[in-house]
């Protein structure tokens, strides 16, 4: 899979799994990756945090993911997906 195309083929595969984004979702998705400086892969695992946790796209659920792991220290997938869920365990705790 092509690197710089990796969340365009994502969302491809979303779609093709039935789950339809809508046109406004994808544009929002591409906003938010560049307004944050993210890269492909923690642009995808928001979108995916996002549809798991929220059960549907949630734009200001996915900004608030995509900007908490978008951070320069959070250089692997494994320290965002760990990140993420100590922040989801901390917010449901309180």
């Amino acid at each position: 899979m092509d690197k710089k195309h990796a969340l365009a083929y994502f969302l491809e595969d979303l779609w093709t799994k039935g789950f339809k984004l809508s046109d406004e979702d994808v544009r929002f998705i591409y906003f938010g990756k560049n307004s944050t400086n993210a890269t492909e892969w923690k642009t995808i695992i928001a979108v995916r945090t996002t549809l798991k946790v929220q059960q549907k796209f949630d734009p200001s659920f996915f900004i608030s993911v995509l900007e908490h792991i978008a951070k320069p220290h959070i250089n692997s997938k494994r320290q965002a997906y760990q990140s993420i869920e100590k922040r989801l365990y901390s917010a449901s705790s309180e």
